[in-house]
């Protein structure tokens, strides 16, 4: 390392320099002397030693809030597919790592234990602790480090993939839960702290803002009602805290958008603490979780939706669809209606009904506000349990119609119905092709959806759904079955 030299005079030097400019020279030292000793190198303003701690600072808040954070580590067992040799070639690339048996054979493990890292939230003083189901999904090992260093063993309660919480028990003194807040009142611009223990490096602490909330609709989970931030999330934060700023849980961390970086791109969610908690409880009480059940397809109200449906503004969840013998046909609901609100709750899209209705419990009763041509009316449902999933729709290919832009439809046959896993009897017209830059592209038509109507009007072959069309104009709104499920779908 380079260092700079500096240069300062000693007395001897200046003395020396004195007694060779004579009289004028000892001033002039002097002077030089009491210069270097006035006037240091360099002159430090230095803080005041009785200052306090940073004005804006979050320490306090996280004395109180890091001893509930941990971190998990899991591991499970996974059974290779290939169980012998002789499933494979002989490829002496794998011989070299695997090695050969006595008869020359190469063997390839059957088993290997897979580790993972996450991070965790302990809510109770019993030793309750929430993380994502993905961090412990299928461990057959789960153990949990305390911010003290303790390593504890863990236990699975219970996990709800389709929210990804799950809840773990520990068996440990002095624990510290964190205060849970009431993530409903949280809003946008509000400041957030991502607190995790990734990688096993120790808790890592993130700053940012809330910047959405009620996100859905984007493939992480069955259900969604995340929480948006722009706080980092490490990898390995799954399962963290993510707090206000009065150090309350207002989230579980759950998952970040990388784009194949693999760090954080200021897009992260978290579970909302309500839902957690919800999900906690239930499983607390019944091991599981259990939801309720409507019985439609809900759709968003877009403005297009709602000018075909003579309604003045894009608002509630338009019913495509109602399950057969469902809560929603015993009450009296009909494909077409728009629900408004639910429990006097204003309700602005699909995911929002989907996770009001699934967080209620099997036989409770719900009051809903419908809009059915025009007019309000009031509705009261009993809502079942959750059935099982419904089946995917399947593709059809064919036919060569093009009265609707960039759509191509054929004749529904009962041979072709049946390959759309629907009954013989329906009626419609299949679609065969839908150009990608159409506009009815953009709204979601597919290919293998049988269109049934076009502006309420039914249509039950090639020619009749051209005659509609040609008449109805170019946006017409078209009832679409998908699979043995409806909506309305519109340019």
């Amino acid at each position: 390392m380079n260092r700079i030299k500096s240069w300062t005079s000693s007395r001897p030097a200046v003395m020396g320099l004195a007694l060779l400019l004579g009289t004028a020279g000892i001033a002039i030292a002097r002077a030089a002397q009491k210069l270097s000793t006035t006037n240091p190198p360099a002159s430090l303003k230095l803080a005041d030693p009785n200052e306090g701690p940073s004005k804006s600072s979050f320490a306090p808040i996280l004395k109180t809030v890091l001893p509930s954070v941990v971190n998990i580590s899991s591991s499970k067992v996974v059974h290779s597919r290939m169980q012998s040799s002789d499933e494979m070639p002989m490829d002496p690339f794998f011989r070299q790592f695997f090695g050969d048996d006595a008869d020359g054979k190469f063997n390839i493990p059957k088993d290997r234990r897979e580790k993972s890292l996450g991070s965790g939230v302990v809510v109770s003083p019993e030793g309750y602790v929430l993380t994502n189901n993905h961090v412990v999904d299928g461990a057959t090992d789960v153990r949990v480090t305390l911010s003290d260093k303790r390593e504890v063993q863990a236990r699975i309660v219970g996990t709800d993939p389709k929210t990804d919480i799950a809840v773990l028990k520990i068996n440990a003194p002095s624990l510290s839960p964190i205060t849970i807040g009431d993530s409903s009142k949280v809003q946008v611009g509000d400041t957030a702290l991502a607190i995790g223990d990734p990688f096993g490096v120790g808790q890592t602490v993130t700053k940012g803002i809330i910047s959405a909330t009620g996100r859905g609709n984007l493939g992480i989970e069955a259900y969604e009602d995340f929480l948006q931030t722009d706080a980092p999330i490490n990898p390995g934060n799954s399962g963290g805290a993510l707090v206000d700023d009065r150090g309350e849980l207002i989230g579980i961390n759950t998952a970040i958008i990388t784009h194949g970086s693999g760090g954080s791109q200021g897009i992260g969610f978290a579970v909302p603490a309500n839902l957690a908690r919800q999900v906690m409880d239930q499983i607390l009480k019944d091991g599981k979780v259990t939801r309720a059940f409507l019985g439609i397809m809900p759709q968003d109200v877009t403005p297009g939706i709602a000018k075909a449906f003579g309604e003045k503004q894009a608002q509630g969840v338009l019913v495509g669809d109602v399950t057969p013998n469902s809560p929603a046909q015993a009450a009296g609901l009909q494909r077409g209606d728009i629900i408004l609100e639910v429990n006097g709750k204003p309700m602005s899209d699909s995911n929002q009904l989907r996770m009001t209705i699934s967080m209620m419990q099997p036989g409770s009763e719900v009051k809903l506000k419908v809009v059915r041509h025009g007019n309000q009316n009031d509705m009261t449902v009993k809502l079942n349990g959750m059935p099982t999933e419904e089946a995917n729709a399947k593709t059809e290919e064919g036919g060569a119609d093009q009265a609707l832009e960039g759509v191509e439809v054929a004749n529904l046959t009962p041979q072709t119905a049946q390959q759309l896993n629907l009954p013989p009897t329906t009626t419609g017209v299949v679609v065969t092709e839908v150009n990608p830059s159409s506009p009815m592209a953009d709204s979601g038509l597919r290919k293998g959806d049988v269109i049934q109507e076009v502006n309420h009007q039914p249509v039950k072959n090639v020619s009749e759904f051209q005659n509609a069309i040609r008449k109805e104009g170019k946006e017409p709104l078209l009832l679409v079955n998908r699979g043995g499920v409806t909506l309305f779908i519109t340019a």
